[in-house]
């Protein structure tokens, strides 16, 4: 499964495919997974998810942005995204990735676009917002911005990933702050980072303990891993750790009943929605986090004969289906 895994993360990578894909409106499956391509109808899924009783992180899909302009009009994006999540009293707060915003461009450059969001999320009853963890490389300066903003707001904090041996000890940095924590995402070098599971799920539950036990921070713990979930509910009901100093996130599309489960247990669900036209990486990166919903991009290819996709993205989607077919033998 690791060379499915890799397979899907470098089919992410392809640029051409991605510009394609942004064309099409929500195709492959993806619509199961991402939550709208637009403000208007991602305000109406994030209200039909709180009618159930789950709270909404909300997240403009982009990343690894180098123009200027661009940046501009993500940011634009997020504002308006936090204005409808205002006006319409919505349960929802915002997710942020920096290298969509200009990270790269200069540091009075995304200083400038975040402290814009921070703004706009103060104002709309001091809404949190959330700053993703990328790839390594992106993590200093994420930490940078990060601390930048802690000087003047206390609505924002930001991710852990637990596949990086580093990570205990930004858990300690950040004990006080609202934090996510995570497995991880991205590939990267064994050098920096655990590879196997068991390495990644014991760190990842050392994480959790730390901060449910450490600091004054709320703790956001995403995972769809009900063996950690269980271990966590054990953790935290025999430790009389308080319902409201956590919580549980899942990203929408994924294990549904389990989340009202939860929900219904008494415990705090957040989910991750994504929306907007920059949807492919994302989608490419869910499947090669859980192989086990490929079914989702076979079967909409297989049997949707209405639309037609350019060359590259065809091209991504077969292999997609043969490395898929090739796995299930």
């Amino acid at each position: 499964m690791a060379v499915l895994r890799d397979f899907f993360i470098g089919l992410s990578q392809i640029k051409p495919v991605n510009d394609a894909t942004k064309k099409m409106g929500l195709r492959f499956g993806a619509q199961h997974v991402v939550g709208g391509t637009k403000t208007d109808d991602t305000v109406e899924k994030i209200r039909q998810l709180n009618q159930k009783g789950l709270s909404i992180t909300v997240d403009n899909l982009g990343e690894f942005i180098e123009d200027r302009a661009q940046a501009e009009i993500e940011k634009n994006l997020i504002l308006d995204m936090i204005d409808a999540i205002h006006k319409n009293h919505l349960d929802a707060h915002f997710s942020v990735k920096l290298t969509q915003l200009g990270l790269n461009l200069g540091d009075d450059f995304i200083l400038q676009n975040m402290r814009e969001i921070m703004e706009a999320a103060k104002k709309a009853d001091n809404m949190f917002v959330n700053i993703d963890m990328e790839n390594y490389a992106s993590k200093e300066k994420t930490f940078f911005v990060l601390d930048e903003l802690l000087k003047d707001y206390d609505n924002v904090g930001t991710v852990l990933q637990a596949y990086l041996f580093d990570s205990m000890e930004d858990a300690e940095k950040y004990k006080d702050n609202r934090t996510r924590l995570v497995k991880g995402a991205y590939k990267e070098d064994p050098s920096i980072a655990y590879q196997s599971k068991n390495d990644i799920d014991n760190n990842y539950f050392e994480l959790i303990k730390y901060h449910l036990t450490h600091g004054k921070g709320f703790t956001s713990i995403a995972t769809h891993d009900h063996n950690i979930i269980n271990r966590v509910i054990d953790f935290v009901e025999a430790n009389d750790i308080s319902h409201d100093s956590f919580e549980f996130q899942m990203l929408y599309g994924f294990r549904n009943d389990y989340q009202l489960a939860l929900v219904e247990e008494g415990y705090n669900m957040t989910v991750y929605v994504p929306y907007g036209n920059d949807w492919y990486a994302y989608f490419m990166r869910r499947l090669a986090e859980r192989p086990q919903n490929l079914n989702l991009l076979v079967k909409s290819v297989t049997t949707n004969k209405k639309f037609k996709v350019g060359a590259a993205a065809a091209a991504a989607v077969g292999a997609g289906i043969a490395v898929t077919k090739l796995f299930k033998k």
